[in-house]
C-alpha cells in the first residue's frame, strides 16, 4: 500500500519547527585545558587561548629568515598539544608561531624545531597537490575573520615554499581546495629544523569593516611525518565536539586594516588546434589539420563591498588543464560524476553547497560568458552566477539508471542562492536555480537548514520543487514527459558525533517529475531511509593502533510506488595505526530490484593505505563477491581490485599510478575483464614550474555468447597528455600542452584517432 503523501507531511513539519527551537539555545564554553589533561568526555567545547596581535615596526622580507625587527615584539603561539594520534597530549617537537600585520598584508612565521633535521621531509610538487603535500612536512593556519565559526581561509605551506589554500566551511565540513588566493611564502631548512615566513595580502581575505580593534579566529597547525603522522595545534581539538571552528585560538587587534574594494583583470589568451580522423574512415584514415584558432577573453574581479565580490568573464577560457582521473564505464547503472576543476566556477562553490545536490557547474560546458557574484553582508550569505552555454547537457533520471548526453543548442542559465545565519551556530537557506532555452526549461526552487542542537548534534534538510519542459525532439527519444511536467524533492538528515559514537540517520524522497538539470541528479523516483552507527575506540600513544571504528550500516530504497528496489545491510571496521596505515573492511548483503526482477547476494570489499616511508604512499582498494550483471540482468560474481601508489623520487619527480581490474563471470565463465591503468609523471624544475605526462590505458574484454545482444569483443583506449606549467601565481599562468587520443578493436591495432596543441597565456593584474 501506498503511503498517504500528505500524512506523511505532518510530522516532518513538526520535526523541523521542533529542531529550529532548539538549535537556537546554542552551546556552551569550557574551561581551558592545558597540554596532557584529557577533557571529561561529557563536557562542552574548551575555551582556547587568547593573544592580542599589534602592527608590525618594520618591513617584512618573505625569505624565511625570521630576523626582521618587526618579528621581535609580536607574541609567540605555541603550539602545545597533539591532537592525533595522542589525544591533545603534549606535542613531541616544540613549534612556535608569530603574527603580526601592517595595513596591506596579514604576516604568519613558523618556527619549526626538529630533533632530526635531516629526516624532515620536503618535496616540490604543484601548487594544491595535497595528496603530495600530505606525505611533507607542512603547516597549515585557518583564519575566521568574520569570527562567526562558520566559515575559514585556509594556507598551506611546506619547508620549500610549496602552497596549498583552500576555503573551509563548518556547517558542510567542505575543505575546498580549487579555491585560490595570492600570497608569498619562503622556507628555509635549518640545522634546528625549519622556518617559515607567509605573507597574505589582506585583499585576499574578507573581514568586517570596524572603527577599532577586531576578533578573529585562528587556528596554527603543524604536520610532523614520522612513523605516524602527527598532527600539532595551537588549541585543542576536542574528540566529543563535532564542530573545529568552535575550538579555534581568539586573536584580537588588527586595527585600523580596511577590507579591499579592489579591482583584478584576468586576460587570458588561448590557442589550440585539434587534428582528427573521420571515424567512418577509422582504422584506415589518417589524421586532418584542424584549424588554429586563438581567443583572446577576460575576467574581471570587483569588490562591489568589501565583502561583496562580483566575477564576470567574457569568451572565458574554461578548458581543463589536467585529465579527469579515469574512471570504468561498464555495467554501469548511473550517470558517472566528475569534479569541477575551472576556476570561475569553483571560487565561493561552498556558497551554493545544500544537501540535495541541486547545483553542479560542469553541466555549463561551453559557455560564452559568465557572471558570478559572491559574499556576506552581516549575517547574510548569498551567491549567484549566470551563464550563457552553447551546449545543452541533460543527465536523464529513474529509479533504474540514468544516462547523459549533450545536445547543440544554446542554453540560459542562472543559480540564487541565500543563507541566513541563525542563532549561534544555525542556518536557513534559500536556492533557486533555472536553465531554458528553445522550447526547454527546467526551474527549482526551495528551502534548507542546518540546525545545530550542540556540539554533538545536528539536524540538515531541505525541500525543493521543480518545473521541467523538453524539446519534443528530445522528449519522445530520450522517454521523458512531452509538455511541462513537475516534481517535488525531501532531504532530512540528522547526525551525533562524539568521541565513542557516531550516529546517522537519512530520509529522502525523490519524485518521478523532479528534475535538477543544473545539479548532479542521477537518480529519482525513490524514498531512501539509511541509518550509520559506529562504535570509535582510542588507542594509547605509540600504541598498535591509534583508532578502530566498528559499526553498521542499513538502507531502504523505495520507487514512489511502494516497490523496495533497493535495500542493504553492511558491517564494517575501520583500523588506523602506525605507518599511517588505514584499513577499511566491509561485508555487504543487498537486494537489488532491477528489470522487474529481484537479486539478492553478498560481497566484501576492502580499501587499505600505508604511508611507509618518506615521499611514499600506497593503497589497494578491492571488491569480492556477488553483484548484477545489468546489461544481461542476470546475479553475477565480481572481482574487483585497484592499487594505486604516489612516490616522490628525489626533491623534484612525483610519480603517481594506479590500476583497475574487474571481472564480472557466472557460472565460472567470464562476461568481460575489463583493465584501465594511469600513470601521472611530474618532474618539478622549482615552485613554479613543472613538466607534466599523464597516460590513460583502458582494455575491456567481453565473451561474445555470454551477451544476450551483439557486443564487440575487445576495445581498447590509449589518452596521453604533456604539459609544461609555469605559474607566477595562480592565476598568472602559461601552459603549453599537447593531448591525443586512439582506439583498437579486437583485429585493430591502437590507432590515433586525434591529437591537440594548447596553449594559454593568463595575468593577474590588480588595481
Amino acid at each position: 500500500m501506498t503511503p498517504n503523501p500528505s500524512a506523511r507531511s505532518s510530522p516532518v513539519a513538526i520535526f523541523i519547527l521542533s529542531a529550529v527551537t532548539l538549535a537556537f539555545a546554542g552551546p556552551a564554553a569550557g574551561a581551558a585545558l592545558s597540554p596532557g589533561q584529557e577533557p571529561p568526555a561529557k563536557a562542552a567545547r574548551v575555551e582556547a587561548a587568547k593573544f592580542e596581535v599589534k602592527m608590525t615596526v618594520s618591513r617584512i622580507k618573505m625569505d624565511g629568515v625570521i630576523d626582521e625587527p618587526g618579528w621581535q615584539a609580536v607574541p609567540v603561539i605555541p603550539l602545545p598539544f597533539e591532537w592525533t594520534p595522542g589525544d591533545n597530549i603534549p606535542a613531541p617537537v616544540k613549534t612556535d608561531c608569530l603574527v603580526t600585520y601592517d595595513l596591506h598584508n596579514l604576516y604568519v612565521a613558523f618556527r619549526c624545531y626538529d630533533p632530526e633535521p635531516g629526516r624532515i621531509r620536503a618535496h616540490l610538487m604543484d601548487r594544491d597537490d595535497t595528496d603530495s603535500l600530505i606525505l611533507d612536512d607542512h603547516i597549515s593556519i585557518m583564519v575566521d575573520a568574520f569570527n562567526d565559526e562558520r566559515r575559514g581561509f585556509q594556507f598551506r605551506a611546506n619547508p620549500l615554499g610549496v602552497q596549498a589554500d583552500a576555503i573551509f566551511s563548518e556547517l558542510e565540513g567542505y575543505e575546498d581546495f580549487s579555491w585560490d588566493a595570492i600570497w608569498d611564502a619562503a622556507g628555509r631548512i635549518e640545522d634546528w629544523g625549519w622556518a617559515l615566513e607567509i605573507a597574505i595580502p589582506l585583499n585576499q581575505l574578507r573581514f568586517r569593516k570596524t572603527d577599532g580593534p577586531q576578533t578573529w579566529g585562528f587556528s596554527a597547525e603543524r604536520s610532523w611525518p614520522r612513523d605516524v603522522r602527527h598532527r600539532i595545534t595551537s588549541h585543542v581539538r576536542s574528540r566529543n565536539v563535532a564542530c573545529i571552528m568552535c575550538q579555534f585560538n581568539k586573536l584580537s587587534g588588527f586595527e585600523g586594516i580596511v577590507p579591499s574594494r579592489s579591482i583584478e583583470l584576468d586576460p587570458t589568451l588561448t590557442g589550440s588546434r585539434t587534428d582528427a580522423m573521420d571515424m567512418a574512415e577509422f582504422p584506415a584514415g589518417k589524421l586532418r589539420a584542424g584549424k588554429a584558432d586563438f581567443e583572446p577573453g577576460i575576467t574581471a574581479k570587483w569588490g562591489l563591498t568589501p565583502n561583496l565580490i562580483l566575477n564576470a568573464t567574457a569568451n572565458p577560457d574554461f578548458s581543463q588543464v589536467e585529465a579527469d582521473v579515469a574512471q570504468l564505464e561498464i555495467n554501469r547503472r548511473f550517470a558517472l560524476f566528475y569534479p569541477e576543476k575551472r576556476p570561475f566556477f569553483l571560487e565561493g562553490a561552498d556558497f551554493f553547497l545544500t544537501p540535495i545536490q541541486a547545483v553542479f557547474t560542469r553541466t555549463v560546458v561551453d559557455p560564452a560568458w559568465g557572471a558570478k557574484m559572491t559574499g556576506k553582508l552581516g549575517r547574510t550569505a548569498l551567491g549567484f552566477f549566470a551563464a550563457q552555454d552553447e551546449t545543452m547537457n541533460l543527465v536523464f533520471p529513474s529509479n533504474q539508471g540514468s544516462f547523459a548526453d549533450a545536445f547543440d543548442r544554446r542554453v540560459y542559465g542562472g543559480v540564487f542562492r541565500l543563507r541566513q545565519d541563525v542563532g549561534r551556530a544555525s542556518t536557513l537557506g534559500l536556492l533557486y536555480t533555472g536553465r531554458g532555452g528553445e522550447d526547454y526549461a527546467n526551474h527549482v526552487g526551495g528551502v534548507d537548514g542546518f540546525l545545530r542542537f550542540d556540539d554533538k548534534n545536528n539536524v540538515t534538510f531541505q525541500y525543493l520543487a521543480s518545473t521541467t519542459e523538453y524539446p519534443a525532439a528530445i522528449a519522445g527519444p530520450y522517454g521523458q514527459k512531452e509538455g511541462r511536467f513537475g516534481g517535488s524533492a525531501l532531504n532530512i538528515g540528522y547526525t551525533h558525533f562524539s568521541r565513542f559514537w557516531i550516529i546517522q540517520a537519512l530520509y529522502e524522497d525523490m519524485s518521478k517529475g523532479f528534475r535538477a538539470d543544473y545539479g548532479y541528479l542521477p537518480r529519482v523516483d525513490t524514498r531512501n531511509i539509511g541509518a550509520v552507527v559506529f562504535r570509535q575506540i582510542w588507542g594509547k600513544p605509540k600504541g598498535w593502533f591509534n583508532l578502530i571504528r566498528v559499526g553498521a550500516m542499513g538502507q531502504a530504497v523505495y520507487d514512489q510506488d511502494g516497490t523496495l528496489t533497493d535495500g542493504g545491510l553492511t558491517l564494517r571496521g575501520f583500523y588506523q595505526g602506525p605507518l599511517e596505515t588505514q584499513v577499511n573492511l566491509s561485508w555487504n548483503a543487498m537486494r537489488i530490484r532491477y528489470a522487474g526482477q529481484d537479486f539478492d547476494g553478498t560481497n566484501a570489499d576492502f580499501d587499505a593505505l600505508v604511508r611507509p616511508f618518506s615521499g611514499s604512499e600506497f593503497g589497494l582498494t578491492g571488491t569480492v563477491g556477488q553483484w548484477v550483471d545489468y546489461e544481461n540482468v542476470r546475479l553475477a560474481d565480481l572481482v574487483s581490485l585497484a592499487p594505486r601508489a604516489a612516490l616522490n623520487l628525489g626533491r623534484h619527480l612525483n610519480l603517481v599510478l594506479s590500476h583497475s581490474f574487474e571481472r564480472l563471470a557466472r557460472e565460472g565463465r567470464t562476461i568481460y575483464t575489463a583493465n584501465l591503468s594511469q600513470a601521472k609523471i611530474v618532474y618539478n624544475f622549482s615552485v613554479r614550474a613543472f613538466l607534466r605526462a599523464i597516460l590513460q590505458y583502458r582494455d575491456f574484454a567481453r565473451q561474445a555468447d555470454m551477451y544476450v545482444f551483439p557486443v564487440e569483443p575487445r576495445t581498447k583506449g590509449l589518452f596521453t597528455q604533456f604539459l609544461f606549467s609555469y605559474k607566477l601565481n595562480p592565476r598568472t599562468v602559461l601552459f603549453l600542452g599537447y593531448s591525443d587520443n586512439s582506439l583498437g578493436l579486437e583485429h585493430v591495432d591502437i590507432t590515433r584517432t586525434n591529437r591537440t596543441f594548447f596553449l594559454k597565456i593568463a595575468y593577474a593584474w590588480q588595481l
